[in-house]
């Protein structure tokens, strides 16, 4: 296993990684909202913004890139932030030929109010993305 944590993204609030690439996948922690300088933008689609960046920032890391996601979840604390969420995951995938799994939650809340997204995801590594061609 090989742990994923880049150097340019908010070091993790506790004690994981980022991500984990093992076995020819690639596995984020959910990414919140948070900017490399320490801000939350206060719109749902600024923070889904940041949250895919921080999640292609992992998979590169690991040397795979969004094309090879296999399933995004996401998690808003509102229903209201549904399309606003959706409206940026679409945009991320647009240009890929297969389009990843995904599942959207609403939840109560994440550890700081200002939070209003959080997304993972689970990727493939290249070898293994070839492999299953």
């Amino acid at each position: 296993m090989k742990a994923l944590n880049p150097g340019a993204m908010p070091a993790p609030f506790g004690d994981y990684s980022h991500g984990i690439a093992a076995g020819g996948v690639v596995a984020t922690s959910g990414q919140l909202g948070l900017a490399a300088d320490g801000t939350i933008p206060e719109s749902v689609a600024q923070q889904a913004e940041i949250c895919f960046e921080n999640i292609r920032a992992i998979l590169n890391e690991a040397g795979t890139d969004i094309e090879n996601v296999l399933r995004f979840s996401a998690f808003v604390t509102r229903r209201e932030h549904m399309a606003a969420y959706m409206q940026v995951r679409d945009r991320w995938v647009a240009r890929l030929a297969v389009k990843p799994a995904s599942t959207l939650v609403i939840v109560s809340g994440f550890t700081r109010p200002e939070f209003l997204v959080e997304v993972e995801a689970l990727a493939l590594l290249p070898d293994a993305a070839s492999a299953g061609e």
